[in-house]
């Protein structure tokens, strides 16, 4: 297939991320991927029929790209198109899945697992099997709330019960749920545990990057949710070498938002460019494991970038994002860190730019870990070094609770250069 300078994709995965499937989508080096996604999380975990954990696009192919490259995914545009949504604590309900809720539900009275079902009314006993007619979520809330947006899609405030369940009755339409998604809506629990609670948008993706080197339920393609598969009883047992071959698309990192670059490596030809798991805002952790998912319209721009061999992806975030110490330097201050230099005999100040690695591990711990050792191999730097370096003009800061972080630092122009990555951080910051 012959690849268009923009593609347009509204079409999704039955949450299954499977490098042996075909690509319906080519793109070409420098094009444009524009996207209607659908709400992750929620929506996807109480509809047993898909296999994942969420409803993420198909891949797109990227002309060029090829084992051993990374794909630069500039992200243009991040627009909120649901009116409302709803989310919170989750608990799985025991007797409905086989090793694991978000991939093998199954129903407790017919057997089926991943069954067809179809909604029945609004509240929590609202799924029902198409099969035998048993009520049959695999996942129920412990607290949560439904959320209303304004127009402007600036703030957002949780609803009480009757406006609740008003938008409960309509759910595809107030969350705009794209035609060809199969979820159910979440609304359609109607959940008003905290009404009146103000809260303000930033959109973002939680779920963007490249299809990984083997079959992976997409909620599962990062290190602390991937363990849930290590010897599952499930047709995605893996080890923890095979764990190896993700690509740590989920990453629920809120500065992967419009203005920011994520780096992605290509571990399959054409890479496979997803998206999904749009979230209209969320604290560093996500604490809650859930926030807002909503539907949404995307804009990304892809390059390729030729013998860049990530383990994992690299984010260049919009610069008000960066921690304080690794904000590029003013004018001002290299003039005085200049003259300091001078003054103590040092001939050569170093010219650096931030990056923020990616780490996943099991805990924050194993993140962190994962995170600098990535660092380190692609530079071919030690571990201590870019301690030392993430201590003093950066941070580790985290992503999702329970293990995935970022590992930012400013980093020296001729490490960059040496690694092909110098022209596209200059292009984000200078």
């Amino acid at each position: 297939m012959k690849g268009k300078q923009t593609v347009y994709v509204n079409e999704f995965t039955n949450g299954v991320l499977d490098p042996s499937k075909e690509m319906d989508y080519v793109v070409k080096n420098g094009g444009y991927i524009v996207a209607n996604t659908t709400p992750g999380c929620w929506g996807p975990m109480i509809t047993p029929a898909l296999k994942g954990g969420h409803e993420v696009t198909k891949p797109v192919y990227v002309e060029g790209a090829e084992v051993g490259d990374a794909i630069a995914i500039s992200i243009k545009s991040i627009q909120v198109t649901s009116v409302a949504t709803s989310s919170g604590n989750d608990k799985p309900v025991e007797g409905r899945f086989t090793g694991d809720p978000f991939i093998d539900a199954k129903c407790p009275t017919c057997g089926t697992v991943n069954p067809e079902t179809v909604l029945k009314g609004i509240g929590e006993t609202a799924v029902h099997c198409t099969k035998c007619d048993t009520d049959m979520t695999p996942f129920i809330f412990t607290h949560g709330y439904t959320m209303a947006f304004n127009e402007q899609k600036s703030v957002g405030v949780t609803l009480p019960k009757n406006a609740a369940e008003k938008i409960a009755q309509d759910g595809r339409n107030y969350m705009c749920t794209p035609e060809q998604s199969i979820q159910n809506p979440i609304v359609s629990f109607a959940k008003h545990d905290m009404p009146g609670v103000v809260a303000r948008l930033r959109p973002f993706l939680g779920q963007l990057g490249t299809t990984p080197a083997r079959a992976f339920p997409d909620s599962h393609n990062a290190g602390d949710f991937g363990q849930a598969l290590l010897n599952a009883p499930h047709d995605f047992s893996m080890t923890e070498e095979e764990l190896n071959d993700r690509t740590d698309g989920h990453m629920d990192v809120n500065r992967v938002r419009a203005g920011a670059v994520l780096i992605c490596p290509v571990k399959v030809p054409g890479g496979g460019v997803y998206l999904g798991d749009m979230h209209a805002m969320q604290g560093n952790g996500e604490i809650a494991g859930h926030t807002t998912d909503v539907a949404g319209i995307v804009n990304l721009q892809v390059h390729v970038l030729k013998n860049v061999p990530l383990e994992g992806p690299v984010l260049l975030p919009v610069e008000e994002d960066l921690p304080y110490l690794a904000k590029p330097f003013s004018e001002e201050e290299i003039a005085q860190a200049r003259a300091l230099g001078e003054k103590w005999g040092v001939a050569e100040l170093e010219d650096a730019l931030p990056v923020s690695f990616i780490g996943t591990g099991k805990d924050l711990n194993d993140a962190t870990t994962n995170g600098m050792e990535r660092a380190a191999k692609f530079f071919d730097i030690t571990v201590p070094e870019v301690m030392n370096r993430a201590t003093v003009t950066g941070s580790i800061d985290v992503g999702r609770h329970p293990g995935v972080v970022t590992v930012t630092f400013l980093v020296p122009k001729d490490y960059l250069e040496k690694r092909n990555l110098l022209e596209i951080v200059e292009n984000q910051y200078l």
